[in-house]
């Protein structure tokens, strides 16, 4: 797959604009939706640079903020720490840009529901996702979306769900993964979207989406998406403990968290 030529070769932070949705099938249909807006940072391109826009800092205190600890284990700096997870289990080949897509930290708070490593070989192929999904419980897994090759966009992964993260799902079946990139109609940015659909035993349960548009992350694009969504992250945690109530209140079934923690990482 040749470069694609809408990645420069130094790559800039961006800022992502869009929605969250979520769709349950079964045993009582449940739909909601919310905007959101999320952070692109090619780590290579970076390196230990922090931002030039003035509202958003990294390992600082600001409006906005991006932590290093927050990701990788917490004390390896995140290029180390993505590199020896990838070379651990075999990846040899993503030494090109990896793009981290997060949420960033709003007046200091933030849950991060998943974050997603794209890791890229050096002609600028798709070469492996990291998806890091956390659970309310202070819990996280790591699902490693690898099968040897080049993956297109656009193209089903799959893995099996070995971790808690709703209790009105159980810890069976697996996901599917889609991510997708393309131009923007309005010539704006680049559209980003990522897929999660989860199957049960008894197929398919819940439909999941995140999209955005990526712009330069920049002060005047990072005052709009405050403007507009002014305690985001906070409203994060409040919506999935309130999506849960109307779950409970629908009365579909609720199931306990599994004892012990799964293991941290599967692929």
């Amino acid at each position: 797959m040749p470069r694609d030529s809408s990645l420069p070769a130094m790559a800039q932070p961006q800022l992502c604009l869009g929605q969250v949705r979520h769709t349950r099938l079964r045993p009582r249909r449940h739909f909601f939706s919310y905007g959101i807006y999320y952070l692109r940072l090619p780590l290579r391109s970076m390196g230990g640079q922090d931002f030039s826009a003035r509202l958003i800092s990294r390992n600082g205190a600001n409006v906005l903020s991006f932590r290093d600890s927050d990701h990788g284990d917490g004390v390896t700096p995140l290029l180390d720490w993505i590199d020896g997870l990838l070379h651990e289990q075999g990846v040899s080949d993503a030494d090109g840009e990896i793009w981290l897509q997060t949420m960033p930290r709003v007046f200091g708070y933030v849950f991060n529901p998943v974050s997603f490593w794209f890791c890229h070989r050096a002609d600028g192929a798709l070469r492996a996702v990291l998806c890091d999904v956390r659970n309310t419980f202070g819990e996280r897994h790591l699902y490693l979306l690898d099968h040897g090759a080049a993956i297109a966009y656009g193209s089903e992964l799959r893995a099996n769900k070995i971790f808690h993260v709703s209790p009105f799902c159980k810890v069976e079946g697996g996901y599917r993964f889609r991510f997708l990139r393309s131009k923007d109609d309005a010539g704006q940015g680049e559209r980003h979207l990522a897929c999660v659909d989860y199957d049960d035993t008894s197929g398919p349960l819940l439909q999941t989406s995140l999209s955005g548009i990526a712009v330069p992350l920049r002060d005047r694009a990072l005052g709009r998406a405050l403007l507009r969504y002014p305690l985001m992250t906070f409203g994060v945690m409040a919506r999935i403990h309130w999506q849960a109530l109307r779950l409970w209140l629908r009365r579909v079934p609720f199931f306990s968290k599994p004892h012990p923690p799964q293991e941290k990482l599967s692929r």
